[in-house]
Formats: C-alpha cells, structure tokens, sequence
C-alpha cells in the first residue's frame, strides 16, 4: 500500500480484502480497503470485483506478496498502458537471480518475444536448452500486473483454462489471444512465496 502511494500516480490506492481483520489495519492508517467476496478464486477476480465499482480505464494490481516493489517501477508499469492505447495488460520481469534454480516452482519464470510479449510463463524450467542450458537467458515474472479495465472484467468472466495448471492465470490471458507486453526491471525484489521469503523480508523491516 505505501509502495503504490510512493508511486504518485494511482487514484485511488486501496487494498481489496476479504478479510475485515486487514480492512481495518488499512482504514486506521487512513487508507481506503474495499472488503470483497470470500468465494473470490483469485487475486485477479477480487480485483475485478472492485474495478466493477470504478471508472478508471487502467487498473494495477500489486500483490500482498510484493512488500518491497519500487515505486517508481510501479508507476512505469502504469504508464505502459496509459501511453499505448493498443495494450490491454502487462506485466513485469527481472533477470533470473544467479542464487537461486530455475527449476524452483516457487519463482515463476516467463519467455517473451522480439517485440518484448509474453509467450508463457511456467513454474516449470523455460525455456529449456537440451545441449546448453548454461546459456539460456531465464527470466523471473514479478507478480505485478496492469489491466485494461475492460479486458480485466472480461479476464475473470473466461472459464479456467486447462494450460495454465498451477503456474498463472496469465496463461488464461494467453490462451484467448491476449497481447501481454513484459518490462524489464534490472533486478528483482524480494517477494513472498514461502515461509523462508516471509522471514527475510521481516529481517528487512525490523527495526534497526
């Protein structure tokens, strides 16, 4: 919430929950929480559920799970669709950290093409290299995503399609024909997919 606010150029910043545990930590720090279905399958359709409610043409969805996302990354990616009208969504991604395997299904890795599109996205090693994997240039998805508003409520309205699995729902996009474009970051932030993530990022926050 205060990385979207540091952004300067989201109007308004709220935070979509089910939960009025979170409603009201939000609301007492002065900010604006929107309480949604529980029956919401994903981020995306809880998101879309307040995007009804709203008549802004573009909408930017940062994750609970991205606590350390740069702000100006955030208003970069917001910008993408406001300058080209022919966009409907796009996405972020960051060089694959050399610490870490590719082969871990907890990071989520994307292929684009020439024009910087996304072609897919896996918990899965991709792009595989049979002879020379060493020279494969893997690329780590950020889970921060920016919809046309229009193509956001028709997203959720798809039924789940069978090649997304367990990687993202940006597959369903895929699947139907959507152009997603993918910006580059030059290095990933810190996001929490696993109790050991949740542990480092609260080191972070901890008081000094």
């Amino acid at each position: 919430m205060d990385r979207a606010r540091a952004a300067g150029c989201f109007d308004p910043v709220l935070v979509a929950t089910d939960d009025p545990r979170i409603a009201e930590v939000v609301r007492a720090d002065g900010a604006r929480a929107e309480l949604t279905s529980p029956d919401c399958p994903s981020g995306t359709d809880r998101i879309a559920e307040v995007a009804r409610k709203l008549d802004n043409d573009v909408i930017v969805n940062v994750q609970g799970d991205e606590p350390l996302v740069d702000p100006k990354l955030l208003a970069r990616l917001a910008t993408l669709l406001v300058d080209d009208p022919s966009l409907g969504m796009a996405t972020v991604a960051a060089p694959f950290p050399g610490d870490e395997s590719p082969d871990n299904p907890n990071r989520v890795k994307v292929v684009v093409d020439e024009a910087g599109d996304a072609l897919y996205f896996s918990r899965s090693r991709i792009p595989y290299h049979r002879d020379r994997p060493d020279v494969v240039p893997y690329r780590l998805h950020l889970g921060l995503y920016a919809y046309r508003r229009e193509l956001l409520l028709q997203l959720v309205e798809w039924p789940v399609h069978p090649l997304e699995g367990g990687a993202t729902g940006a597959v369903r996009a895929l699947a139907h024909g959507v152009r997603i474009r993918v910006i580059t970051t030059e290095r990933a932030h810190r996001g929490v997919d696993t109790p050991e993530d949740l542990a480092a990022v609260r080191r972070i926050f901890a008081p000094k």
